[in-house]
């Protein structure tokens, strides 16, 4: 399919005054999984066994899962990657233990954290100038009124769609975990250790940065903004650090309380010391601190959590997208142009293999999970926990009849043109009688999908045919002139094909046909959809023309034949 370009990245900014911000509540198990749970090999599963382990060594009664969030940029899609993906997880451990251990999740935002460069997605940068450095929650919100802070406008823009998709979760802020009181005893035990963590950080810094380097960063009594400052007097037996302030100044303040926050490395050590937390996974890029975080967890007291390392995602260009730059998908654009199952089967797919996440994956992940969807009502306990639709639903899968396919509503939008979803049900009543808005609510909501996505992405780019190709489409209107009206789409792919099969270029001589000659290349069909719809190539052409209809088909082929679509160009 031929895509449109299209700015990806301003934000998709939705009024969230007066929302309320509610987790999902856990959803049930059904307990005929369990025993088949305990031999499952999709990744999840193999995950969920480590955790088990785990507890099993421990005798600790309750798995904590968290993921991490820096709120310095609207969430993008990979950040509800790691929420998904760990409550993927969580699900297959709930299942392991017959949901007898109960389990948390903690999504955990580090908005005290210091703005170290402007955003590219804020309305105004000069606005923001004076606000450098300072914590993501001391920084005003640059799009609204609504929230206190720029970290909490994104907090809640994480919130919001956290919620919309049903996740169970507890969000924690960091500004509210270091103010409250709640990391104070491993902050203090780690002023007591400061040495310890030293020794693993100084061999991983440059000459330069090991000179001023310090896991505290105090945040100025002055100007409030976080400081990378080395440390004067680190006094373990009264909770202080002694720095330099901007006035020049020696300042004593307590590293409890709120009043200093920690480097992100030993900040992910302490942080699973502190809440004692069981697994999280983390991007590849992460990977070579991973060693880090374990150490200084290991210095403060705790047991470093399981990991599960994946592949990061990619733009249009190839490029890891970034919250900060807004290249990539946001997770409104996603939901424009697709349900959210869809997202979560993209998530649950390959998580080790580096995948671009750009609006023309959209369809096929559509696809895709109404296939899984419907397999799964075939299969028996022990393959349904193989399939990605368990996954992606949580053990919950619906029933959906979708008796058409989400490539061939792109490709009936491009043939009609529709200006109104009632256009293209038209088609679809004729040829699927009985099927309504209202008896198939998915399909209409696929409908409205795929016409915004044609009017947004998709380019026609119609090419004349050559003596040969015109001989093979006037072979091929001929041919379904003898079609009965209520052929269905075999009956017309095989019209097709035995029109092909005598043409000397489209003919496969290393396949062969029904009837003992060669087979069909595909390049017969690529020539339908490039002189036709304007399109390199589409779904099977019997079942595009038996939903679009025989005669409009043939039309399509006397309008190509006039030169019509290339005039219209």
């Amino acid at each position: 399919m031929t895509l449109a370009r299209r700015d990806a990245t301003q934000p998709t900014l939705i009024s969230l005054k007066g929302l309320t911000l509610s987790p999902a509540p856990l959803p049930p198990l059904d307990p005929a999984f369990f025993d088949a749970a305990q031999t499952a090999r999709a990744w999840p599963f193999e995950e969920a066994r480590k955790l088990v382990k785990r507890l099993e060594k421990s005798g600790k009664g309750e798995a904590l899962f968290e993921t991490g969030y820096g709120p310095s940029g609207l969430p993008h899609i990979g950040t509800f990657g790691e929420v998904a993906r760990t409550t993927m997880v969580r699900t297959a451990f709930r299942l392991l233990t017959r949901d007898q251990v109960p389990t948390r999740l903690i999504c955990f935002s580090d908005d005290l954290d210091g703005m170290r460069k402007i955003p590219d997605t804020v309305p105004s940068k000069e606005a923001m100038e004076p606000h450098l450095q300072k914590p993501l929650t001391s920084v005003p919100d640059p799009w609204t009124n609504e929230f206190d802070s720029f970290g909490a406008h994104n907090n809640a823009m994480l919130r919001r769609f956290l919620d919309t998709f049903g996740f169970n979760y507890e969000f924690a802020s960091a500004t509210d975990y270091y103010k409250s009181g709640k990391f104070d005893a491993v902050l203090l035990r780690a002023a007591e250790r400061y040495d310890d963590i030293m020794a693993v950080m100084l061999p991983t810094l440059g000459a330069e940065r090991q000179a001023t380097y310090s896991p505290f960063l105090p945040i100025s009594p002055i100007s409030g903004r976080v400081l990378y400052v080395p440390m004067k007097e680190v006094n373990a037996k009264d909770g202080t650090i002694t720095f330099t302030d901007e006035d020049g100044r020696d300042t004593t303040v307590p590293v409890t309380g709120g009043h200093v926050k920690m480097q992100w490395k030993p900040d992910f050590g302490m942080r699973w010391a502190a809440l004692g937390v069981d697994y999280e996974m983390f991007g590849k890029d992460h990977q070579t601190n991973q060693h880090i975080y374990d150490k200084i967890c290991e210095i403060l007291g705790g047991t470093p959590p399981e990991h599960y390392v994946f592949e990061l995602f990619l733009d249009g260009e190839g490029q890891k997208i970034s919250k900060s730059k807004g290249n990539g998908l946001t997770i409104d654009e996603w939901l424009t142009y697709a349900g959210n199952e869809s997202l979560g089967l993209y998530m649950f797919q390959k998580p080790r293999v580096a995948k671009r996440l750009h609006f023309d994956v959209i369809p096929r992940s559509v696809d895709e999970y109404f296939a899984h969807v419907a397999s799964y009502q075939k299969q028996d306990t022990a393959a349904r926990l193989e399939n990605p639709a368990f996954h992606v639903h949580y053990g919950n899968v619906p029933k959906v009849d979708m008796p058409v396919t989400f490539a061939l509503l792109l490709n009936l939008a491009t043939a009609s043109n529709p200006e109104t979803p009632e256009v293209m049900w038209g088609y679809i009543s004729a040829y699927a009688p009985g099927v309504s808005p209202q008896t198939h609510p998915h399909l209409d909501a696929l409908v409205g999908y795929a016409i915004r996505y044609f009017r947004d992405f998709v380019q026609k780019s119609y090419r004349a045919p050559d003596d040969v190709e015109r001989a093979a489409l006037k072979a091929l209107s001929a041919s379904f002139s003898a079609l009965p009206d209520d052929a269905d789409n075999e009956a017309i792919q095989n019209a097709a094909l035995d029109v092909a099969r005598n043409i000397e270029r489209y003919q496969d001589h290393t396949r062969q046909g029904p009837h003992g000659g060669p087979g069909v290349s595909g390049d017969f069909f690529q020539m339908l959809y490039q002189v036709l719809i304007g399109q390199e190539r589409g779904p099977r052409f019997g079942s595009f023309a038996a939903l679009y209809g025989i005669d409009n088909t043939r039309k399509l082929i006397e309008d190509a034949l006039a030169g019509k679509f290339l005039q219209a160009r």
